[in-house]
């Protein structure tokens, strides 16, 4: 379970790495912009310091999950260095998760992008903590 819990970790912040480049390096082109709903160019520009921002928070939470992944998975088990992997792990893909239910509650339109946003570090928590209780 471990192994499955730090692959779903990794896809996890693999995606967060993914909606970081479209928020704050692609937010103003026509195909990302109007992936996320917004109405306009103008409305794009507008939004942009704001996506650019909110970029950078899926970027540290990918690179808290990619850091935890190395410590887990490098470190001995049970080790200081496995814990705080774990720890990381369980930080930051509990964020994405809890992000994710956020977006659930802010709107029906909203649904799709939050399991997509959740799926994965839902399991990445759940089989850790399968992984670490047993």
């Amino acid at each position: 379970m471990i192994l499955a819990s730090l692959l779903f970790a990794f896809l996890a912040a693999a995606l967060h790495v993914y909606i970081f480049s479209m928020e704050s390096v692609t937010w103003t082109r026509p195909a990302t912009w109007k992936r996320f709903g917004v109405a306009s160019q103008a409305d794009a520009d507008t939004t942009a310091p704001m996506a650019y921002n909110q970029g950078f928070y899926n970027l540290f939470l990918a690179i808290g999950a990619f850091t935890g992944i190395g410590l887990v998975a490098f470190g001995g088990q049970g080790s200081g260095q496995a814990v705080a992997g774990w720890t990381l792990v369980f930080s930051s893909c509990g964020s994405m998760l809890l992000a994710a239910a956020v977006l659930a509650v802010t709107g029906r339109k909203y649904l799709r992008a939050a399991a997509t946003q959740g799926t994965l570090p839902l399991l990445a928590v759940v089989l850790g903590l399968a992984a670490v209780l047993s």
